[in-house]
């Protein structure tokens, strides 16, 4: 087992990178109203435009995941970064909400690079404590992107159409395609690299579904984070549409969640090498439950904004609990297949995210129930997963770990 000490520099860096999904996502929520007006389309083509996104992540990290255990992290990286810059800047001067909905797939499908081929880095370079303690410092600064992605795209469209906000993804892109030109080295040598053989990869995966423990933790962060992905989906029109907030209070509210979910992330930093981290990630799912119960509560009894938001907060607390210990116990006997394994991990919030986002708004854009039952839901059936495919598993611990 190799250990090496993280340096902020680093975690930055591949933070960067990471934050391709939030910015994708996130930038362009408070622009749904403008956007809806734009193409002269409904709000729930709006939504799918989302939805392709998200759908466009899944997929990709399947295939980015894979193709970067066989070809290296670099090269596919690079190459899916031009990709991102490139349709992104098409998001911007798209004709129609169809040809729009496309693009985003697209450009979701390349930003998965950024996202997965990060995790696998960090997977290469570092294991047990060591691991959990730079994925907890990567997902701290990683989750600076959900605090700083709405509010740069609030400001962006107050000066200019929704349009500005593709335009600067697009920059975002070339920033970092230059960085993985200048920065990133392989991390990968040819001979820790899989075969090629399809047959070969397919069987990679096969073995990931049937490992017991692995798919347990990925579940566990697929299903709660799904819930996540109902609150990005819905969050614009619940805030705007029925607590009548305007843009800029909206984009602050949101910001709010990478706070809490950079608070969540350093009680795991505190907690690493002390306690089980199997401890730590149930911590952090009970808080979710309580949390997530309070939310259907609110909705259910159309309470005011604020006994919606500070559930909410707490819930994004813990998951940023829940993140980096259940990657970290999901990734600890998958280094030799890292790429897939970061892509899986990957694929099943996104995937599964892509299901519970177009349903906060089957009620209408006026009705918040549906969100409160789907947070509700995502917070039980991920402690019911725990308790299943987990709990009865032998525990694993990194005390006995040099």
């Amino acid at each position: 087992m190799k250990t090496n000490r993280y340096s902020l520099a680093f975690a930055i860096l591949l933070a960067v990178f990471s934050a391709i999904g939030p910015f994708t996502i996130d930038m362009y929520l408070a622009s749904f109203p403008e956007i809806m007006g734009y193409f002269g389309t409904k709000a729930s083509m709006v939504q799918a435009s989302l939805t392709s996104c998200i759908l466009g992540m899944a997929f990709g990290q399947i295939i980015m995941g894979a193709l970067s255990d066989v070809q290296g992290r670099r090269k596919p990286l690079l190459i899916s970064m031009l990709v991102f810059a490139l349709s992104s800047f098409a998001c911007a001067f798209a004709p129609n909400i169809t040809v729009f909905i496309i693009l985003r797939f697209i450009q979701g499908f390349a930003g998965s690079a950024g996202i997965v081929i990060s995790r696998a880095i960090v997977r290469d370079l570092y294991s047990g404590i060591e691991l959990t303690k730079f994925f907890s410092l990567l997902t701290v600064i990683f989750n600076l992107a959900p605090l700083i992605a709405p509010l740069a795209g609030s400001a962006i469209i107050s000066f200019t159409p929704w349009l500005g906000v593709f335009i600067f993804l697009g920059l975002f892109g070339i920033l970092l395609s230059t960085l993985t030109v200048l920065k990133i080295k392989e991390s990968l040598p040819a001979d820790r690299r899989v075969s090629s053989d399809f047959m070969g990869l397919l069987k990679n995966f096969k073995d990931l579904l049937k490992h017991r423990r692995f798919m347990g933790y990925a579940l566990v962060q697929g299903i709660l984070f799904s819930g996540v992905f109902a609150y990005i989906s819905g969050a614009s029109f619940i805030y705007q549409k029925i607590y009548d907030v305007t843009p800029q209070m909206f984009s602050m509210l949101f910001a709010l969640n990478g706070i809490s979910l950079i608070l969540g992330s350093q009680i795991v930093k505190l907690l690493a090498g002390r306690i089980k981290e199997d401890s730590i990630l149930l911590i952090g799912l009970s808080l979710a439950f309580v949390a997530g119960t309070m939310v259907l509560i609110d909705v259910l009894l159309h309470g005011p904004l604020m006994m919606l938001v500070i559930p909410l907060f707490f819930l994004n607390a813990a998951i940023g609990i829940t993140g980096p210990t259940s990657f970290t116990l999901a990734m600890e006997s998958q280094g030799h297949i890292a790429g897939s394994a970061a892509a899986l991990l990957g694929v099943l919030p996104t995937l599964l995210g892509a299901v519970t986002a177009p349903l906060v708004g089957i009620a209408g854009e006026y009705s918040a129930i549906p969100f409160g039952v789907i947070i509700f839901t995502t917070s039980l059936l991920s402690i019911i997963a725990y308790i299943v495919l987990v709990k009865n598993g032998k525990a694993i611990t990194y005390s006995k770990k040099s």
